[in-house]
């Protein structure tokens, strides 16, 4: 038995999806903890390309349950939409279950994120429009909606007349938009509630019942910890915590059942959106690695790219106590024939060595980088550590010092199936790595 959670431990688009898939081949349950129908995740394998908005990324594996947590704001209609494309391909989403606590994207949400995103102006954050900021505001405003309340025709019908009271309030008087119509949304609504009572469920018992039963069990985040509500560039960050310390409650755990920390990241770094990325390129190194990245999100938005960043890699590392790391398109890098990585930031003369908290001293900060050699060639095919080109593989031992976290796999396509996997996160106890220091850092016996 294993509870293992796996982040993203950059500006998401870390290729979590592929890592998760290959997981929950050996997995009892997958579970979402945070987030919205957002950007979601891509898999690529023999059967075809899946993108994955809410819908974990072990629904492919027919022994897998897969859980939409607690902690997840959920849009029934994109995930009915994406449940029957799922259908058409071929997946089976009868082990797809949706907490009843989690909270509902309503249709007032859609309109606020939009109107409030259009009154900032040039101040705006470049969300992804979902809903999902104003889905969490509610949330801890205590006016939200919950699964649970699209079971019940008179008591949500009741919810919504209150909610809905204030709502138009709000759009008629401060955006001189038209109301919202009460029947409509309570039509629309509790329709997809009939079409999903037989997901929702009691999920938390799911799963406590899985750890008296020493189940597998994969937490699997969305975003990127970069963009956490409270430890991200705020204020350019998601609406939800994304780091693994939220896994738990996300998910409806007791914190202590879970076993290790798993972060993702890229062999370089990418951004979409607003806010300061201390490392991104503008010009025609940019644009390689986007093109050899294929650096667009399943929304269509673009991504910004750039040498990794090891000043926030590390933050992340630390913050969330990784035990391990996985490095993703590494084959990215095939063509390169020297490569950046950022060791520290020149922050107005001074030299630092950790992520400022504020928008303005991060975008003032110059990376400090360290040069390392190239290894140009294909490294598609390879299967295993040591069939690598050396200097790929200190590049890799590079980063596992500035990250003072040992990496344990390394992916080098976006198909399934090609990843170098050099330890077994599910059944291997990996050290708790916080409190390493660059100086004294040696590379774990387990690791590369």
């Amino acid at each position: 038995m294993a509870v293992v959670a796996v982040i993203g431990a950059q500006w998401g688009d870390e290729g979590k999806g592929k890592i998760v898939d290959e997981l929950s081949m050996r997995a009892d349950f997958v579970v979402r903890y945070q987030g919205g129908s957002n950007a979601g995740h891509r898999v690529v394998h023999e059967h075809g390309e899946f993108s994955f908005h809410l819908v974990p990324s072990g629904i492919l594996y027919p022994n897998t349950t897969c859980i939409i947590g607690n902690g997840v704001v959920v849009d029934p209609r994109a995930l009915i939409e994406e449940m029957d494309k799922l259908e058409s391909q071929g997946v089976d989403t009868s082990r797809l279950y949706i907490s009843e606590r989690a909270h509902v994207v309503m249709p007032y949400h859609f309109l606020l994120d939009q109107l409030e995103e259009e009154a900032a102006g040039s101040e705006k954050m470049e969300g992804t429009l979902r809903g999902i900021g104003p889905a969490y505001v509610d949330k801890h405003a205590r006016t939200g909606v919950r699964m649970a309340d699209l079971l019940d025709v008179d008591t949500f019908r009741m919810k919504l007349s209150i909610i809905l009271q204030q709502k138009n309030r709000m759009i008629t008087q401060i955006y001189g938009q038209p109301p919202l119509s009460l029947e409509e949304i309570h039509g629309e609504y509790f329709k997809y509630g009939q079409q999903l009572r037989t997901h929702i469920a009691d999920t938390q018992m799911m799963l406590h019942n899985g750890l008296t039963e020493r189940k597998t069990i994969l937490l699997e985040g969305a975003q990127g910890a970069l963009l956490d509500i409270d430890f991200g560039t705020y204020p350019y960050v998601t609406a939800s915590s994304t780091m693994a310390s939220n896994a738990a409650v996300g998910a409806g755990l007791p914190p202590r059942c879970i076993d290790r920390v798993i972060g993702v990241y890229k062999a370089y770094i990418t951004r979409v959106g607003s806010g300061p990325m201390p490392t991104g390129l503008f010009g025609s190194t940019g644009d390689v690695l986007r093109e050899r990245g294929n650096e667009v999100q399943v929304t269509g938005r673009e991504r910004r790219c750039g040498w990794f960043d090891g000043v926030a890699g590390r933050f992340i590392a630390h913050i969330n106590g990784l035990d391990a790391a996985v490095i993703t398109k590494l084959d990215v890098l095939d063509t390169f024939p020297t490569i950046k990585i950022c060791t520290a930031y020149n922050l107005r003369g001074q030299v630092i060595h950790s992520l400022p908290a504020t928008p303005n001293d991060l975008a003032a900060c110059e990376p400090i980088y360290e040069e390392v050699e190239g290894w140009m060639s294909d490294t598609t095919g390879i299967s295993t550590f040591e069939e690598l080109p050396a200097a790929a593989k200190n590049y890799l031992k590079r980063l596992e010092e500035i990250l003072e976290t040992p990496i344990v796999m390394v992916s080098v396509s976006p198909q399934r199936g090609k990843t170098i996997q050099m330890q077994d996160v599910l059944t291997t106890p990996a050290p708790f790595t916080y409190g390493y220091q660059p100086s004294t850092y040696q590379v774990p016996k387990n690791s590369i």
